[in-house]
């Protein structure tokens, strides 16, 4: 059977896990609108899993980052060390495929690119470095495997040594998401970093800087229907070790009980780091980690009114575990996957007002036009969603303001999450949203120019695309209700069969005057052909 590995390069350690994966029985059944694959319960669906190896290094990356603002040397050093290490069990072990990914600290640190790089060369690692809606989608992954979702409002927590991630799921739909600067050792460096003990001012510190932190999204969670509470985490296991429930409630047997962490919090903040360890049995860095993580998860449950808190046993490298095993089995939803790209669009469109019938309409023009010209254009699944993202949100400048809106359009979509898609392929969505009218791409813009070659590939020839099917649209009118186009090599040109209502000379206009830059990358003329009914 096939074997694969996760790698997590965190801020608090390095994990690694590998296991071994039999085929699952059925493939996923229809797309979902959801972020994730249907829901993993039924066991006809879900592939087998034995794990092989689990290792851990103890390596505090986050500790460099989040005073300096960089990793130190010392700490880049013994975190390649660590991953030579795992690479010697991945290869002894004969995973077939693996991925490594790095949270916050890495992703903060200023030398960042540092450790990937002698990761790649001194390891062989290719590693990753992942943003923090990337974190709670793969959590997602790992907690949907697990626990029943689809069937109640679950909050997943998962409090990381960097981070904070909350996402409300809604039987299954992805409701919000949202990635907060309130890691365990971020907190520790932050508030804690001279003080042995946790006394009753570095408590108030501490509250009043989770308080604050959590304050907007907890407002929206407020008033919300929410099932249970989902902790994930480095401390979460530990906390329910400490704290279980007197009742277990039929498939959550693994719960904390807010009320005695509450109580134990006091305890633990009494101690030093020391004392914890020798009283809890708890590895070091875990004896001060474990009293801002309670913190943590006191003030979401508090203030939700939830007295137990769910522990699954689960986090980032069990989410990374399950993607690489569908995919490898060819059972993962891409068409679910793509769909809640576009539903992550939809919501960052409708944050900035944008004008949503336009561009759905220009979506659908782009998508059908990207299918009709494929011969020539060569490209895949992937950059047909990622021409489908920029086509449905191109115009969201237009809330800051209309004169260079096409420029703002790219600002916003570049500086904003968009779930299920990496940083590279956002900024090539904002790339081609920003190419959708005026000048083209030219290696003057910084914007374009930061692109690598395949990207800056990619933008190009996607963006001479929703140049057309914007202009299929000009006027948000909707006189153009279809747009065919046929290849015609011989003359060296693109035939386009329109139909609709109306006048719509002004559109059919623009869109020869928008046709230059298809012109010029595909070596095709543009025209309009005859009409045709529906």
């Amino acid at each position: 059977m096939p074997r694969f590995a996760a790698i997590d390069v965190g801020s608090n350690a390095l994990r690694l896990r590998i296991i071994e994966a039999s085929a699952p029985r059925r493939p996923l059944s229809s797309p979902q609108l959801d972020l994730l694959p249907p829901s993993p319960q039924a066991p006809e669906r879900a592939p087998a899993w034995t794990d092989i190896a689990a290792e851990r290094a103890a390596v505090r990356l986050g500790s460099d980052v989040f005073v300096s603002g960089k990793l130190s040397p010392n700490s880049i050093g013994q975190a390649c060390a660590a991953l030579r290490e795992f690479r010697n069990v991945i290869d002894n072990a004969n995973v077939d495929v693996y991925r490594a990914v790095a949270t916050s600290a890495v992703r903060e640190a200023k030398n960042g690119a540092t450790l990937a790089e002698r990761a790649r060369r001194e390891a062989g690692i290719e590693l990753e470095v992942i943003e923090g809606t990337e974190e709670a989608r793969l959590i997602q992954l790992a907690v949907r495997r697990k626990l029943p979702t689809s069937e109640i409002s679950a909050l997943l927590v998962d409090v990381g040594g960097g981070s904070t991630e909350l996402t409300l799921l809604d039987h299954g739909d992805h409701v919000l998401s949202t990635s907060l600067p309130i890691g365990t050792v971020r907190l520790i460096d932050t508030y804690l970093r001279d003080s042995k003990t946790v006394n009753e001012r570095r408590t108030r510190l501490l509250d009043e800087a989770i308080d604050r932190s959590l304050a907007s999204v907890l407002a929206e969670l407020v008033g919300k229907k929410i099932d249970v509470i989902v902790g994930t985490g480095g401390n979460v296991e530990t906390l329910a070790d400490l704290c279980p429930p007197k009742d277990v409630t039929p498939g959550y047997e693994r719960m904390i009980d807010v009320a005695a962490m509450q109580v134990l919090r006091k305890r633990l903040s009494a101690l030093t780091a020391a004392e914890r360890r020798d009283t809890f049995n708890l590895r070091p860095d875990r004896a001060d980690t474990i009293v801002p993580a309670a913190a943590i998860f006191d003030h979401v449950a508090t203030s939700l009114a939830h007295p137990a808190i769910s522990a699954p046993g689960v986090g980032l490298t069990a989410g990374i575990l399950e993607e690489l095993v569908d995919k490898f089995f060819d059972v993962w939803d891409t068409a679910g996957e793509a769909e809640a790209v576009i539903a992550s669009c939809l919501k960052l469109g409708r944050r900035y007002a944008f004008d949503e019938p336009h561009g759905r309409r220009v979506s659908k023009f782009a998508s059908q036009l990207f299918d009709d010209l494929q011969p020539v254009h060569a490209f895949g699944d992937r950059e047909r969603l990622l021409l489908r993202a920029a086509a449905l949100i191109h115009d969201i400048g237009d809330y800051v303001r209309y004169d260079a809106h096409h420029k703002h359009s790219y600002y916003l979509i570049q500086h904003s999450d968009i779930m299920g898609l990496s940083r590279d392929e956002r900024a090539v969505v904002a790339n081609i949203a920003r190419y959708h009218r005026k000048s083209p791409p030219d290696a003057a813009h910084p914007n374009f120019r930061d692109l690598d070659k395949e990207a800056r590939g990619k933008v190009r020839g996607l963006a001479a695309i929703l140049r057309i099917a914007d202009a299929f649209d000009r006027e948000h009118l909707g006189k153009i209700t279809t747009a065919r186009a046929a290849i015609d090599r011989a003359k060296g040109r693109v035939l386009l069969f329109l139909s609709g209502e109306g006048d719509r000379e002004l559109e059919e206009w623009t869109v020869l005057a928008k046709s230059e830059l298809l012109r010029d990358v595909y070596d095709l003329k543009v025209e309009i052909a005859r009409e045709v009914h529906e």
